[in-house]
């Protein structure tokens, strides 16, 4: 039986996928070779590599939007990704891709995310001298941090799904590709949900021709957009000229409207205020941190270090080691 399952899924794969699909028997490979599973393909693998690593449970304490919000139902960065890898994985289906990669991609697409959302990102590129952004970040997190400092040594294909899943060069694969579309379907449409759901703002603020074009509820968006994707992807994932205009219409209708509201805003500051106090501390007593980023300080840099350890914080941690650091405790003897 060595081998027999996994070459069977193999085949499997040759038969029932198109031919634009990445087969995983031609992988380019990892950046240190490995034997292979006997069961799993290498994508396989690579997603029970992320779904088993430490920074992919740190997710469910991660803000998406909305900071420490009152109430179950608002989304974290460890729900988004789900939702993003169910959104990316129909797609894939549909068209015949390789859902196993697209399945990888989508749960870590987001392992570098800081705590606090965009805000945290967005503190940490402005104090440090280089660019920091979350999804080099994450790339950073699966080949360098994650086991050790080992990484999980992931196949190209997922790591540069990965890297290229919000902004610059397109994947190479169109399954890396669908996750780029995914994530903008997934993000949108569920913090419009949130933000109804903290009165921000009425499904009814949404102008009446987007509404119209996309869908009137949440679920029928995330249908039409799926199915836009669907019927004009061939050889890379897109959507019609009028559903990305309107789509596009719609990221700047939230980002008005929510994004850059007063409610977000107010708490965004007070998370960049707490990610500033943590960097600086962490700068000027490097000998404060865990021993693996001690280790990448003294091989690249305070500055780098420092990204890496706040970066992988959950909003839970970063607002005890703040307060632990910061906020006198009073004791009443």
């Amino acid at each position: 039986m060595d081998k027999i399952i996994r070459e069977r899924a193999e085949s499997t794969e040759r038969i029932t996928l198109s031919e634009k699909a990445c087969f995983s028997c031609n992988t380019a490979g990892r950046a240190v070779h490995e034997e292979e599973c006997t069961i799993r393909t290498c994508f396989q693998r690579d997603r029970d590599r992320i779904v088993h690593c430490e920074a992919f449970r740190r997710l469910k304490h991660k803000t998406q939007v909305f900071l420490a919000p009152n109430g179950d139902h608002y989304r974290t960065r460890l729900t988004h990704t789900l939702e993003v890898s169910q959104i990316a994985r129909t797609i894939a289906r549909a068209l015949r891709l390789n859902e196993d990669l697209t399945e990888a991609i989508a749960l870590g697409h987001d392992l570098g995310h800081t705590p606090f959302g965009h805000a945290g990102e967005r503190a940490l590129n402005n104090l440090s001298s280089f660019e920091f952004r979350h999804y080099e970040q994450s790339v950073r997190v699966v080949s360098k941090i994650e086991k050790g400092g080992q990484g999980l040594n992931l196949t190209a294909e997922v790591v540069n799904g990965i890297g290229c899943h919000t902004k610059g060069k397109k994947a190479f694969t169109l399954e890396g590709q669908i996750i780029r579309l995914a994530d903008r379907i997934a993000y949108i449409n569920h913090d419009i949900d949130d933000a109804v759901r903290a009165g921000v703002m009425c499904e009814s603020d949404i102008p009446e021709y987007l509404r119209n074009t996309l869908g009137k509820r949440k679920s029928e968006r995330i249908n039409n957009l799926v199915f836009n994707a669907v019927e004009n992807s061939d050889y890379e994932i897109s959507l019609s000229a009028e559903f990305e205009n309107a789509f596009s219409e719609l990221h700047r209708f939230m980002n008005k409207k929510v994004y850059t509201s007063n409610i977000c805003r107010k708490e965004d500051e007070k998370a960049e205020h707490i990610v500033e106090r943590l960097y600086l501390f962490f700068i000027s007593n490097a000998e404060n941190m865990p021993a693996l980023y001690k280790e990448i300080s003294e091989k690249e840099g305070k500055e780098r270090a420092v990204c890496d350890y706040i970066a992988g914080m959950s909003d839970t941690y970063a607002l005890e080691l703040y307060k632990k650091l910061f906020v006198p405790e009073f004791r009443m003897d």
